[in-house]
């Protein structure tokens, strides 16, 4: 959702005495499951979304594989590299390429399920952009585990990214311009921005995503040791975007609009899919109150949000199994907004002639 219909929508909820939301809100989909679970992590702005399920093997017992999500049509089973072997998708670009991992490799999904998967070597791919160009992780000659920057083609040729101190190092993003974050771990490590130049340490915690507009966000780790949600600066000071009440959060994605999302915990403890107040001032939603409360469902988590505002992750659906969901925001009736907007300003103005 752009920050100006959640500003809107937000205004009229408060001047409508709190039930604005059961019409400006979020419409809720069940993404569905191969067989049991099922987790959504990332969506393009064609609404495609990937992720995981959990299906029936070959020896009876419940395998996760790597699944594109189509709703309203059904799930793909991306497979992986044999059909014992585990997958997850974990990014879907503008151009539908996927990427995630099977068993121990790195891949490129065959969106078609056919299962002409390409391996990229052992490790993970995180992310892929509309460039095709892939980050993650792989085993360095020595057997470390660094951030990657993969060769496409599966040849081996993959582009290690080092670390910004210790032994360990993660890519979890990489925007159109080819800038990449994630994190190092080890002594001098933290969220890091991988630059051919030198790598550059943000701040202590993880870098999860970067946008075309060279935003970041993940976690910060607080003095107590707790993760906060976090805007992280390279050359600046790193916002703390706060929580529901609770100790910890985590953003886990940020749209080219500057919509973030993640999780957070409320007073009870709860963990909770969150939309956060970008300005640092705290004003965060728990998504939960953004959907039909008669729907049954109990959001956990928001992994993804793309340029349309629509927002994928996991919870309970109303069976109480954890599935997939993808939310879609309910367009602010311009009729309703309008009116609700004129009454304000109304009354604003007679609250000013009251006063003068």
């Amino acid at each position: 959702m752009k920050k100006s219909a959640l500003f809107l929508a937000s205004f009229a909820f408060i001047l409508l005495g709190g039930n604005a939301w059961a019409d400006f809100s979020y419409n809720i989909t069940d993404l569905g499951t191969l067989g049991y679970a099922s987790y959504a992590y990332s969506i393009n702005d064609s609404g495609q979304v990937v992720g995981w399920s959990n299906m029936i093997g070959q020896n009876g017992l419940y395998i996760q594989r790597a699944v594109l999500f189509q709703p309203g049509i059904g799930i793909v089973d991306l497979g992986s590299l044999t059909p014992t072997h585990p997958s997850a998708a974990l990014s879907i670009s503008n151009n539908g390429q996927i990427v995630g991992w099977g068993g121990s490799q790195a891949l490129i999904f065959d969106p078609t399920g056919k299962g002409n998967n390409t391996a990229l070597g052992r490790g993970g791919a995180f992310e892929v952009n509309e460039n095709g160009e892939i980050v993650g992780w792989s085993h360095t000659a020595s057997g470390d585990i660094h951030a990657t920057l993969f060769d496409t083609t599966g040849g081996g040729d993959n582009i290690d990214l080092g670390t910004c101190g210790g032994d360990v190092s993660f890519a979890y993003s990489i925007n159109n311009n080819g800038e990449t974050v994630g994190v190092s771990h080890g002594s001098g490590g933290g969220a890091t921005l991988f630059d051919p130049t030198g790598n550059i340490k943000l701040d202590t915690g993880e870098a999860f995503s970067i946008n075309n507009h060279g935003q970041i966000v993940g976690y910060q780790e607080s003095t107590s040791g707790c993760p906060q949600a976090s805007i992280f600066n390279p050359y600046g000071t790193t916002i703390h975007l706060g929580t529901l009440g609770g100790r910890e959060s985590v953003a886990r994605h940020i749209n080219d609009n500057g919509d973030i999302v993640g999780w957070a915990y409320d007073v009870s403890g709860a963990t909770c899919p969150t939309l956060f107040d970008s300005t640092g001032a705290g004003i965060n939603i728990d998504l939960n109150t953004l959907i039909d409360p008669m729907s049954g469902w109990s959001l956990e988590y928001a992994e993804g949000i793309n340029n349309n505002g629509w927002i994928v992750g996991r919870g309970v659906n109303p069976d109480g199994f954890g599935h997939a969901y993808l939310l879609t925001p309910v367009p602010v009736p311009s009729a309703v907004l309008l009116g609700t907007l004129g009454l304000s300003v109304a009354g604003w103005k007679m609250r000013r002639r009251e006063k003068s």
